[in-house]
């Protein structure tokens, strides 16, 4: 008997050793796969239209020199198979190794829609990464990650940064397209019944665009901060407005917002809503949010990724976080939304509308 409580303590230990090696190793998949990224694998094997050899896609890759190390390439495409974001079989000699498009790698073409492959290189880029560092800081001194890092919040270094301005406004597009066709099908008719429709922090307005291709009759408008908008592409049937949802939001009636209150604390959020429901008809009008809702027990699809969105949220937000639905229910009243309705989709996000009475 106790040599058996011995054996099971020692094979516990044993498995924590291997639990804690895996986890601060957490990084090495990311950067991985943020190599593939940048060097265009993917696409280069997607264009190639079947598997491919090293050598192969090495002769493919912008710009090789004499010092490109195949060898290196080698030991990163080895990882990801086993990591299943590519495939490998053997040529039919028997020669070679070839590497195809797994469904996750599919996701990281950089030309398709859908497409991940921004949001990787956002997330990944080293002025993303230097907030984590201040996790431990938040704790003890409270704050914002990003402010301990760079002195100033997200939005302030975006609008002081053009080149990261682009990186972010591009990682949005991409996650924004994602949620846009869980949303298109799984709320695309609930749209119809406006007449105008406001999407607050649009972005460079590819939502909008969606809608007004869906919907020619709707009034659409999006809205974010003026150095966004002043790079926003023009999209038939979508006027772009600049301003501050902290202030006002331009009317219509209903007010569409994407992972926009995932970035804000509590208080803010009541602030954000309150001017949406100034913006929209008394009685009929009504909000949509897009974004997550936290199971603190689901074993969903994305219920994991839910989680880590929320540490995400710490380290680059100004007091974001993702919400429970009890969570959601009590700003949604606080702003005026007493009446609230979640609809599950296949992504990420699911929709949470409010309504005033």
């Amino acid at each position: 008997m106790g040599e058996n409580v011995v054996s099971e303590k020692a094979d516990a230990m044993l498995k924590g050793q291997a639990e804690i090696w895996e986890t601060l190793f957490g990084f090495v998949e990311s950067m991985a796969v943020k190599a593939v990224v940048e060097l265009h694998i993917p696409d280069i094997i997607h264009s190639h239209g079947s598997p491919m050899s090293l050598f192969q896609i090495i002769s493919k890759i912008d710009s090789p020199t004499d010092e490109t190390d195949t060898k290196c390439l080698a030991r990163i495409m080895r990882f990801l198979v086993r990591k299943k974001i590519f495939t490998v079989q053997t040529s039919s000699s028997g020669a070679e190794t070839l590497y195809g498009l797994s469904r996750s790698s599919k996701w990281l073409l950089h030309d398709a829609e859908p497409s991940l492959a921004p949001m990787v290189l956002m997330q990944n880029h080293p002025w993303q990464l230097a907030p984590w560092h201040c996790l431990s800081r938040c704790v003890k001194e409270g704050g914002v990650a990003y402010e301990k890092a760079y002195g100033c919040g997200i939005w302030d270094f975006a609008a002081k940064n053009p080149e990261f301005n682009k990186i972010f406004n591009d990682a949005m597009t991409c996650t924004a397209s994602v949620a846009m066709e869980a949303v298109m099908g799984g709320y695309g008719e609930g749209f119809g019944r406006f007449g105008s429709l406001v999407d607050v922090g649009g972005g460079n307005g590819n939502t909008m665009a969606a809608v007004a291709r869906a919907f020619p009759h709707m009034k659409c408008v999006n809205f974010d901060l003026p150095h966004v908008i002043a790079t926003a592409p023009v999209h038939e049937g979508v006027s772009h407005v600049g301003g501050d949802m902290f202030v006002s939001v331009p009317k219509a009636d209903a007010i569409l917002m994407k992972w926009v209150m995932h970035d804000w604390n509590d208080e803010d959020c009541v602030k954000i809503l309150r001017n949406c429901r100034e913006a929209v008809p008394e009685k009929t009008g009504k909000v949509i949010i897009v974004d997550v809702v936290l199971e603190q027990e689901g074993n969903g699809l994305f219920d994991e990724t839910g989680f880590l969105m929320d540490l995400v949220m710490v380290a680059h937000a100004s007091g974001g976080r993702e919400r429970t639905e009890l969570e959601w229910k009590i700003i949604l009243e606080k702003a005026g939304f007493p009446r609230y309705n979640i609809i599950k989709l296949p992504a990420l996000q699911s929709i949470i509308e409010g309504f005033q009475e």
